[in-house]
C-alpha cells in the first residue's frame, strides 16, 4: 500500500503564534499590526529612550540608508504611541510581528525574530493587574503548574519595570519584560496620565517556541532549506 504523500506541516513559530493570539483574544485583547519600518520618533523618542542610549547605535539598530530617520523596528513598542493616538482608552491590544537587531547570531539569538507586544490602558490599573493577566496567560499556555515571579528591571518606557520569570514545573526561566507605562509615553500618545494608567509587556515568540518544543537552535527556524525537514 502506497504511503500517503505528505502535504507539509505547520511551522512551530506559526503554531505558537496562533496559540498566543488565541489566548489573548479570549482574554479580551484585540490584534493590532504595524509596519516593520518605523520612524526614529516612534521607535525611540516617543518611548522615552534618551538620544545617547546604546540601542540607537549601528551595533543594535538597522538604520535605512535611503530613508533618513527611519529604522527597521527594534521592538514592537514602536506601535505604542501610534496606537494610543488612534484609540481611546480603555483598551487591550496585542501586536505580533518581526523585529530586527543588528547583532551576532548564535543558537539563541537571530538578527530578526518574532515578537509579541501587549498594551493595556484604563483607569486604575496597577502592577497587580499586570501580574494577574500574565499569570493567567502563562497558565493557559504552559499548564496549571506555571507560576511567575517579577524581578525589578529598567526599560525607558515603563516605570516600574520588570523581568518576568515563569516556573515551568522544572525551573525558573526568564520569558518576557513588562512594566507600567511611563507617564511621559502616555502623554506622547495623547492620554492623560493623571486619569489613566497602563501596562505593557513583550515576549520573544522564538524563545517560547524553543522552550515548548525543546528545539536546540533558533537558527533552524530561518534556514529555509525544505530538504532538511527539520520540524517534521
Amino acid at each position: 500500500m502506497k504511503e500517503e504523500n505528505k502535504k507539509g506541516t505547520m511551522h512551530p513559530l506559526s503554531i505558537v503564534t496562533s496559540q498566543l493570539v488565541d489566548i489573548f483574544i479570549d482574554l479580551g485583547f484585540e490584534i493590532a499590526l504595524g509596519p516593520e519600518i518605523a520612524t526614529e520618533y516612534d521607535n525611540f523618542d516617543s518611548l522615552n529612550v534618551p538620544k545617547d542610549h546604546p540601542a540607537r547605535d549601528m551595533q543594535d539598530t538597522f538604520w535605512l540608508k535611503d530613508s533618513p530617520g527611519k529604522v527597521l523596528r527594534t521592538h514592537i513598542s514602536s506601535m505604542q504611541v501610534p496606537y494610543m493616538k488612534n484609540n481611546k482608552p480603555p483598551f487591550k491590544m496585542i501586536s505580533p510581528g518581526k523585529v530586527f537587531r543588528n547583532e551576532a547570531t548564535d543558537s539563541t539569538h537571530e538578527m530578526q525574530y518574532n515578537y509579541m507586544e501587549g498594551l493595556v490602558v484604563a483607569e486604575g490599573l496597577s502592577v497587580s493587574h499586570l501580574k494577574g493577566i500574565l499569570l493567567e496567560f502563562l497558565k493557559r499556555f504552559f499548564g496549571d503548574s506555571a507560576d511567575i515571579r517579577l524581578r525589578p528591571s529598567f526599560f525607558p518606557f515603563v516605570e516600574p519595570g520588570f523581568e518576568i520569570d515563569v516556573w515551568t514545573g522544572k525551573k525558573w526561566i526568564e520569558i518576557l519584560g513588562a512594566g507600567m507605562v511611563h507617564p511621559k509615553v502616555l502623554e506622547n500618545g495623547g492620554i492623560d496620565p493623571k486619569k489613566f494608567s497602563g501596562f505593557a509587556f513583550g515576549m520573544g515568540i522564538d524563545r517560547i517556541m524553543l522552550l515548548k518544543y525543546e528545539i536546540p537552535d533558533v537558527r533552524l527556524s530561518y534556514q529555509g532549506d525544505l530538504r532538511l525537514n527539520q520540524f517534521n
